[in-house]
């Protein structure tokens, strides 16, 4: 098992569907099932939400204002752009924004409910400052200040768990990059990725590895490349599965958490899944097969999930799509409703309101 590898895309028969047993699905009460299965339709749905956003005045830096599942969204954006745009971008996951925030910075404010408070914060921060504003919300406070402020805004549809809206995170930023002159026109890759997506076959190997994590403490790995991808791995599993999973990037991890191993795998709680893609250099690559052994000398099992695909946006989206499978009948598995978040709604309570 230690050095098995599940491969998606093309390598797998999609005549050869797992079954998993009907009465788990009863555990799925508010039916996430079609909310992952959908994922091609919001892509193309969030793209579109971008059409009307312009843009008069040049553009160096963009920051992306949003916590959770928004901010993961930023992360995509970040590693996208640093591969085919010059224009940096900076993930805000807090209440202040950097002090180089002027009015040649975009700041995109992202909060699916538009009452997150850290973005609120960030949202009128921004406004002080004259930076240029888009907002992207179902509604709530951040989209009342962008009506009375004039500040240009997307909503997104409303009645969806925030971290199962990442279409609606990401593509209608990336929609805007477009229409900052950042990125040329973007259609025709969203179209393959769309396209692409809705295979049995993603379902099939995020059913298969979610039975390998069960009473496990998921290890995802990745090159800093995919660290998005791995990060969104990690908090589907904590929100959906409710269950503890980390997430580390080549080749920090090498400096640090393989040392772990030598007690870990003593313990018998873990197991390590390394995206892998054919975009990595021989020197990633060479550590994530060093890292690998190390691992299965130290008992830990490792599953590596090469993932495919003809561009970086259907590779990165492929791999979250994955995840989100995993994380998804890893919960079923484990009895669990995956939409609720009791915890995290019953802490926000404990926390009271944010008073600016």
């Amino acid at each position: 098992m230690a050095d098995e590898e599940i491969k998606s895309n093309e390598q797998i028969n999609e005549e050869e569907e797992l079954k998993f047993p009907d009465d788990y699905y009863t555990y799925d009460k508010d039916d996430m099932r079609s909310l992952i299965q959908g994922f091609s339709q919001q892509i193309l749905q969030a793209y579109r939400l971008g059409d009307k956003i312009e843009f008069k005045d040049p553009i160096n830096k963009i920051i992306v204002a949003g916590m959770g599942g928004s901010a993961i969204a930023g992360d995509l954006l970040k590693v996208y752009l640093h591969q085919f745009a010059q224009v940096p971008v900076i993930v805000n996951r807090g209440y202040i924004l950097p002090e180089h925030a002027d009015k040649d910075t975009l700041v995109i404010v992202s909060s699916y409910s538009g009452n997150t408070e850290e973005t609120v914060s960030a949202y009128k921060d921004a406004n002080r400052r004259g930076c240029q504003i888009v907002s992207m919300v179902s509604g709530g406070r951040i989209y009342e200040l962008s009506i009375t402020n004039r500040t240009q805004v997307i909503k997104l549809p409303v009645g969806i768990q925030p971290r199962a809206a990442l279409a609606y995170g990401f593509f209608p930023m990336l929609k805007i990059a477009e229409k900052a002159e950042i990125l040329p026109d973007q259609k025709a890759d969203v179209l393959r990725l769309a396209k692409n997506i809705d295979k049995q076959a993603y379902r099939e190997t995020g059913m298969a590895l979610s039975e390998k994590l069960v009473g496990k403490i998921p290890l995802i790995y990745s090159s800093d490349l995919f660290e998005p991808v791995a990060y969104r791995w990690k908090t589907q599993i904590n929100e959906n599965a409710k269950t503890m999973a980390f997430s580390n990037v080549f080749s920090e991890l090498n400096h640090n958490e393989l040392g772990a191993t030598k007690n870990a795998g003593k313990e018998g709680r873990f197991y390590c899944i390394i995206l892998r893609s054919d975009m990595e250099g021989h020197r990633i690559v060479k550590r994530m097969d060093i890292t690998k052994e190390h691992f299965k000398k130290a008992d830990i099992d490792v599953t590596d999930l090469l993932i495919k695909g003809e561009n970086f946006l259907t590779k990165m989206f492929l791999g979250i799509h994955i995840g989100d499978w995993v994380s998804y009948y890893l919960a079923l598995r484990y009895k669990t409703d995956p939409t609720p978040v009791e915890e995290i709604e019953t802490f926000k309570k404990e926390l009271g309101s944010y008073v600016l």
